[in-house]
């Protein structure tokens, strides 16, 4: 049986998903109520302001949107172009655009902001997509939600033992999405736009796993 790649690995996922989370607090609550990567969210707020005849906020939603399109797309380019140590790569940058965001953001408009942490969210889906070496997203809960259903059908009453692991991983992941989230929400009172550095400590945690498999296998 080969060995977990350390970014497919459940404790990296949950880092993932707890950064995810938050960036979406964040952003809600700090920026005008957008999120940084949910876009399904930020199209039906832009659909229902525009149904109510809020012109402005076309901008408003629109910006994050096709930020997060851009941070696809440069995330894919990158790919193509970083061969050494590609996730370790990824992180960082996504670790600088928070640093950026967390110093800078009392000084700069929302517009901006969203649109630097939604490129931050893309990276992440795009290069991150495998747990366990199945498919993954650290970022919508809606699939993981319905995956956490389906196991629990396939694990507890038809007895798979796989889909019993996958369950619980499941859970787990959906359980640090809120977690990410509700530190936010409950530190954004004490630290305000700052507090999006805190959800450095999960980047870090993600990359101190990366750097202990690799040290691991030299």
């Amino acid at each position: 049986m080969m060995e977990e790649k350390a970014h497919e690995r459940l404790e990296f996922g949950m880092a993932l998903a707890a950064t995810a989370g938050g960036l979406d607090a964040y952003t809600y609550l700090v920026h005008g109520e957008v999120f940084a990567g949910l876009q399904t969210g930020n199209f039906i707020l832009l659909g229902v302001h525009l149904g109510q005849g809020h012109l402005d906020a076309l901008i408003h939603y629109l910006v994050p949107i096709l930020a997060f399109a851009a941070g696809a797309l440069l995330a894919r380019y990158l790919q193509t172009k970083i061969i050494k140590d590609q996730q370790l790569w990824f992180l960082g940058f996504e670790m600088v655009l928070l640093l950026l965001i967390g110093i800078f953001s009392p000084h700069l408009p929302n517009l901006l902001a969203n649109a630097l942490l939604s490129i931050a969210a893309a990276t992440q889906l795009q290069e991150f997509q495998r747990l366990k070496g199945k498919p993954f997203t650290s970022l919508m809960m809606t699939g993981n939600l319905r995956n956490l259903s389906t196991n629990f059908f396939e694990g507890y009453i038809k007895h798979e033992s796989a889909k019993r692991i996958a369950f619980r991983d499941t859970l787990s992941i959906l359980i640090s999405f809120v977690v990410g989230a509700f530190l936010n929400g409950f530190l954004v009172t004490y630290l305000d736009q700052r507090t999006i550095l805190f959800s450095l400590i999960f980047l870090s945690i993600a990359v101190f796993l990366l750097i202990k498999d690799k040290r691991a296998f030299h």
